[in-house]
């Protein structure tokens, strides 16, 4: 197992304040990093979807819906938004700055640090399976709804640097079929070719360089 790197740092809070769908696209490659008692799990994020608020009908936030599950997303840029869905807990980045409920969610990650414990968590042992999917990335770092909330640019739970895609590939989100138009809008982004992207789909656009993000 690899040795955590203590060189690892969170990013700035200026990393967040980008547009969403940038955000989105610039996650890709960074490291998300969980600290608990056990140990601490990171991995590399190889996708992500966005969600842009009050005029996106998939996005928890549409037409402005503000609850005690939302709340966070009216507040500012670059912390953490922890729901359950069908028990499982999911992980977003809040985006978009405050009053404009925006968020990136993470769908998948690729296993870098303490993947002993990860496989412990999950109870398998095949690595490409313990973080190729939203609830199942949360559940091996440990994340849960004691995150909500927290801010991501300082420990227990933060997004560090990590590398940079040499391609990105864009297409449909997934699971949100009962949203009308925004069920076709292309803002799922992975990692091209990554296998531990969670559902593999034929991309509609792809950025082959930085210079394309």
């Amino acid at each position: 197992m690899e040795e955590f790197d203590k060189g690892i740092v969170p990013l700035p809070e200026a990393f967040y304040e980008q547009p969403t769908l940038e955000l989105a696209k610039a996650s890709l490659g960074c490291l998300v990093v969980k600290e608990t008692n056990e140990g601490i799990a990171a991995g590399y994020i190889v996708e992500t979807e966005a969600y842009m608020g009050p005029g996106d009908r998939a996005a928890h936030s549409y037409n402005n819906r503000r609850t005690p599950r939302t709340e966070v997303m009216f507040q500012r840029s670059g912390l953490a938004y922890t729901y359950l869905m069908h028990t499982h807990c999911l992980f977003n980045i809040v985006s978009g700055g405050e009053e404009k409920p925006e968020a990136v969610l993470i769908r998948a990650l690729e296993p870098i640090y303490g993947i002993g414990l990860m496989i412990k968590r999950r109870g398998i042992e095949d690595q490409s399976q313990l973080t190729n999917g939203p609830g199942k990335l949360t559940k091996s770092l440990g994340i849960s709804m004691e995150d909500y909330g927290r801010p991501l640019t300082i420990p227990p739970l933060y997004v560090a640097q990590g590398f940079c895609p040499e391609s990105i590939s864009a297409g449909k989100r997934i699971g949100i079929e009962n949203s009308g138009d925004a069920k076709d809008y292309p803002w799922r982004f992975w990692v091209t070719n990554n296998k531990y992207v969670s559902r593999h789909q034929s991309a509609m656009h792809v950025f082959c360089n930085s210079t394309d993000l």
